[in-house]
């Protein structure tokens, strides 16, 4: 881990979100594409073209947009469904329906390395264990529940034969066998006095987590033991809520963000931001199209 390994801090834009999450660098376009799941927004960023910034309104709560085989085609994990969402004409079709009932909505989502999507669910009041873990390949009729009486489960870190995630509100760091989460191959390891959200993860797999309300991100070395604390980078922002490495290098980490709940935010709370690194990303898996 080097020492002030985040440099060269930029504020992107002028856009402030209530609840900014999952930010994922498309490689084929160059732009970074992320939420702001309570104003039920898509938003997309262009360094390459003037740093534009581009806004899309949606119908519905949308906790995560991802990459699929088709440019320009994405996936939205929302609480209406899983959708594919074609983003010049803006429209959509849904793959398969909310797996759950309107107590819960979904949280964090990513591309396993098979193609499939796992994503979570969560509490509208994020005061219950209600959550879930969910797996859904392309043409299913339902997602397939992994792993129940989740808090707020968050972040998914694929690495070797393991996926890592966490529960944010009970402190857990997880760890299952990499092709399911299930109870007969869970690990579990205490994260005191941190609220571990989204995350990303490098090349030689050292994992930055953003610290919901502490204004951090914590570095950890992920291994076949228990995860390994390694440094703590301070932020401008209160909530920070997940990072993922972008630019034609997969040295820029962008951070999304959250102003929602605060009394008195600052400037920059619920901004995009984006640090110059010396790690190594890895480029977004894509969803599989094809039965």
């Amino acid at each position: 881990m080097i020492a002030n390994a985040l440099q060269d801090l930029s504020i992107i834009g002028d856009y402030r979100a209530l609840l900014g999450e999952s930010p994922v660098w498309c490689f084929r376009s160059q732009s970074l594409i992320w939420v702001d799941i309570l104003q039920r927004r898509l938003l997309r960023y262009w360094p390459q073209q003037g740093e534009k910034i581009e806004i899309h309104e949606l119908p519905f709560l949308c906790s995560a947009a991802l990459l699929t085989e088709e440019s320009e085609q994405f996936l939205l994990v929302t609480a209406q469904g899983v959708m594919l969402y074609d983003y010049s004409q803006q429209s959509h079709r849904q793959l398969c329906p909310w797996p759950e009932d309107e107590q819960t909505r979904p949280n964090e989502a990513a591309i396993a390395p098979d193609g499939s999507l796992w994503f979570s669910t969560m509490d509208v009041t994020a005061r219950s264990p209600i959550g879930s873990w969910y797996r859904y390949e392309y043409d299913g009729a339902q997602p397939e529940k992994m792993l129940s009486d989740q808090h707020v489960p968050n972040t998914l870190a694929w690495l070797g034969s393991y996926v890592w995630f966490v529960d944010t509100f009970r402190h857990r760091f997880c760890r299952s066998a990499a092709h399911r989460i299930s109870t007969q191959t869970l690990s579990e390891w205490p994260i005191e006095d941190l609220l571990a959200d989204g995350s990303a993860l490098t090349l030689d797999g050292m994992l930055l987590n953003a610290c919901w309300g502490s204004a951090c991100l914590t570095a950890y070395r992920l291994d076949a033991a228990a995860p390994q604390w390694l440094t703590t980078h301070p932020l401008p922002v209160t909530q920070p809520t997940s990072c993922a490495f972008g630019g034609p290098d997969l040295h820029d980490l962008y951070i999304t963000s959250a102003s929602d709940g605060l009394a008195m935010p600052s400037k920059t709370e619920g901004a995009l931001l984006r640090y110059r690194t010396p790690y190594t990303g890895q480029q977004a898996t894509l969803f599989n199209l094809k039965k």
